[in-house]
């Protein structure tokens, strides 16, 4: 698997160009709160708007590669994400994620893929749908945490804590500021398989009413190794008309994800 798609896989969550206003500030918790009022606040944040545009600067590392990147994405609600990574200004990789299907294609190798979310599902460890991937830019949970079993806690952090016991074969975490209870961090682990992910958000900025992150951490381990990755969000814009161009060039081969 070439750095780009490990790239394109995690960087796989109101007015037009309205302006973030100052970082905003977390609270530390003090007093324990059950899971559901800290379910209840996290969705009271509201992410309003039809599409999204991010333009971010990438760190990627993994054990055997490093290197500086940018990605451009682009949201169209609960419709399509469209990513283009690259370096130097050349556009390497591009991914289409929708509802049903993923596509991707990478100008090194001349190479492509095409599938629906279980096979990014058993190679990240954790399962996945669009609105998991979606989710990663808005700074929301990836799945819906109302229909999950969950224990709240303070961790060392003073941050409030949801563990989820729905599945005994993966534990999973969120952690979450005690002001309006906003992600701070989620993480997947499959103990048994040797796999994990762990997305943390640095910060989140205002834009009118809604919140949205100002860039994310990414970690993921594998028994085939680990990749990190720093994406910060240079530049933001809401609901601007944008083109989602998208074509698997003529010669690609593809490539299947194990």
């Amino acid at each position: 698997m070439t750095k780009y798609l490990g790239l394109i896989l995690l960087v796989l969550f109101m007015a037009s160009c309205k302006t973030a206003q100052p970082i905003l500030t977390e609270g530390k918790a003090k007093d324990t709160l059950s899971a559901a009022v800290i379910v209840d606040r996290h969705y009271q944040n509201p992410k309003l708007f039809s599409t999204l545009y991010i333009k971010s600067a990438v760190h990627y590392e993994d054990d055997n590669n490093s290197q500086n990147m940018t990605a451009e994405i682009k949201i169209k609600k609960d419709e399509k994400i469209l990513i283009s990574v690259r370096f130097l200004g050349i556009t390497m990789a591009k991914a289409l994620i929708t509802p049903n299907k993923v596509s991707y294609y990478e100008k090194m190798n001349n190479t492509y893929f095409e599938g629906d979310f279980s096979t990014l599902s058993a190679w990240l460890g954790t399962p996945l749908n669009y609105n998991s991937l979606q989710n990663l830019f808005l700074g929301r949970a990836f799945e819906d945490l109302h229909q999950k079993e969950l224990e709240a806690s303070i961790d060392a952090d003073k941050m409030y804590q949801l563990e989820d016991h729905t599945n005994p074969e993966m534990t999973k975490v969120y952690s979450f500021e005690s002001g309006h209870c906003r992600l701070k961090k989620q993480q997947f682990v499959q103990n048994q398989k040797q796999q994990s992910l762990q997305v943390v958000y640095p910060s989140e900025a205002a834009y009118g009413v809604m919140s949205l992150p100002t860039g994310i951490v990414v970690d993921a381990l594998q028994p085939k190794g680990k990749m990190h990755m720093d994406i910060d969000f240079n530049h933001l814009t809401i609901d601007e008309e944008l083109s989602f161009p998208y074509n698997i060039p003529e010669g690609y081969k593809l490539i299947n994800i194990h």
